[in-house]
């Protein structure tokens, strides 16, 4: 058997709250980098540790875990860790932003998560039920602001940051779970407002980026994730974005336009994401890691390497903290009373 497997360029889900042999399997395939954990993966902060320790003994190499964790309504991880308030609710106290995101990172690292995808650098154009108050503000200079915050909150916990849905979802009012949403606007608007956090947090360093299933016609016929225009030529030559590209949820219905799930991974890797998320359809995934090349991809490899989690304590040690303490009870005061 193949020892120190590197990261793998797929992300995988799991069924429940440990783990079954046939996703032990999986797991360690050669292409399998990453496990994205979900509501129905979390009972407590004890189990999820231990289903986390499952999947790294399963692996023979690095892995990493992720997790929605975001707060307001995408929130994976609720009882027995701070419930944090929506993206836009730091409008209100701005000084939280920063607090909010060493809090979210420092709990997840602690049970053993590598990062979360996070923060969303959508602006909210007031007709996005999916994003809405996910985005920070309906202001760019705001939400750029705020968002850099929050990474660097992150960051000071030990976590990389992934900034979505690239380049704005926030303009389009259908959901890229549900359906293809179509933005109609042209580059130049495009530019002076949705890829103004973009720009920034790159400037600052930002680790992880997720393309959005949305297509731009004006722009390029192809959703932004399968799309080399925005990947290779805005991403990466023009706004010099050098980490990783995480594709969104090759299952949801905003990718099926590209063809089966063989196809979408490979259309996505063609248009340069390094990491591509199959979840919620076990099918789907298997067929995957089958049908991708098993490739060694040193650049593709250090950038994931990345993401690695850098924990400074374990739960119980940061429970302890006078500073998850202080911050853990002024949050949920704060959201609580909002």
């Amino acid at each position: 058997m193949t020892t120190n497997l590197p990261i793998g360029p797929i992300m995988l889900d799991v069924a429940g709250l440990t783990l079954a042999q046939d996703e032990k399997e999986k797991i360690n395939h050669p292409n399998t980098g990453a496990v994205i954990l979900f509501s129905r993966n979390y009972q407590d902060p004890e189990q999820v540790t231990e289903l986390i320790n499952q999947i790294r003994a399963a692996r023979n190499g690095n892995i990493l875990i992720a997790v929605d964790q975001e707060g307001g309504r995408v929130q994976r991880f609720q009882h027995g860790f701070t419930r944090l308030p929506p993206a836009v609710s730091y409008t209100q106290s701005p000084e939280l932003a920063e607090s909010a995101g060493w809090l979210m990172a420092a709990e997840l690292l602690a049970v053993g998560v590598d990062f979360s995808f996070a923060p969303v650098l959508d602006i909210d154009c007031g007709v996005s039920e999916i994003i809405g108050n996910r985005s920070f503000s309906t202001d760019p200079t705001l939400a750029t602001r705020l968002s850099s915050s929050f990474r660097k909150g992150m960051n000071e916990a030990g976590m990389a940051a992934t900034g979505k849905h690239f380049p704005g979802h926030g303009a389009v009012a259908l959901d890229s779970h549900l359906t293809l949403p179509i933005d109609e606007r042209d580059l130049d608007s495009i530019r002076a407002k949705d890829l103004l956090p973009f720009k920034q947090l790159i400037e600052e360093g930002l680790e992880g980026i997720m393309p959005a299933h949305v297509v731009y016609p004006k722009i390029d016929p192809n959703p932004a994730g399968f799309s080399p225009f925005w990947i290779q030529q805005i991403l990466r030559k023009e706004l010099n974005f050098n980490g990783t590209v995480f594709s969104d949820d090759l299952s949801m219905e905003g990718a099926a336009s590209v063809g089966d799930f063989p196809e979408r991974a490979r259309l996505a890797q063609l248009a340069g994401c390094d990491m591509i998320l199959v979840c919620n359809n076990p099918a789907a995934a298997e067929q995957v890691l089958e049908a991708l090349p098993i490739s060694q991809d040193p650049v593709r490899e250090q950038r994931l390497s990345r993401m690695q989690g850098k924990p400074q304590m374990n739960r119980e040690q940061l429970t302890h903290t006078e500073k998850w303490q202080q911050l853990s009870t002024l949050i949920n005061n704060t959201y609580n009373h909002a």
